[in-house]
């Protein structure tokens, strides 16, 4: 399953990701809100970069299965910035998914991103220093945050057949590679 074969080929990329953004920190409880800044901050550019692109290159059918309306989070993020007295920024380097199957690697990133994102928001909202943070993107799903991470890899899963798995990777590879290297 092109799911499996993602999590197995990304590893290393979502590794440097998270020693990036000192992950480890969340869980120790001496995440700071400036190591926070710096996570929506870069998570902005990428969506902002990546997110249009994304969309605009998944068929009609492939949207409506993904439900992709209800995957925005580029305005979610914009609220976080907003909250956080963040500037609006724009990456310098462009970004590019050649097909449909690049695309929904990448779009593999992003939900993945999410799925954590979610026990990012759970785990900082008792973490001192974060009484007033709201959590717009990472807690964009809430308690629907398993459905649709089982939705995302469900279509995922039944719409690539193998012979397109490194498409869909080197989709993956771009956007962790835009994510580790924009400023």
């Amino acid at each position: 399953m092109i799911s499996e074969y993602l999590k197995q080929h990304t590893a290393a990329y979502h590794d440097a990701a998270e020693k990036l953004f000192n992950s480890k920190k969340i869980f120790d409880r001496t995440f700071t809100l400036e190591d926070y800044k710096k996570i929506i901050g870069t998570n902005y550019l990428m969506l902002l970069h990546s997110e249009d692109r994304i969309f605009s290159s998944l068929s009609g059918d492939l949207a409506e299965r993904l439900q992709l309306e209800d995957r925005k989070k580029l305005p979610l993020i914009e609220k976080d910035l907003a909250s956080l007295s963040l500037k609006n920024r724009t990456a310098d380097h462009e970004l590019e998914f050649t097909s449909e199957n690049e695309a929904l690697g990448a779009l593999y990133v992003i939900e993945g991103s999410t799925l954590g994102g979610n026990v990012i928001a759970k785990q900082l909202s008792k973490t001192e220093g974060f009484e007033g943070v709201t959590f717009n993107f990472f807690g964009c799903y809430r308690e629907n945050t398993g459905p649709m991470w089982k939705n995302f890899k469900e279509v995922l899963d039944t719409k690539v057949d193998e012979q397109n798995y490194d498409e869909v990777l080197s989709g993956a590879k771009k956007l962790y590679t835009f994510l580790l290297n924009v400023n």
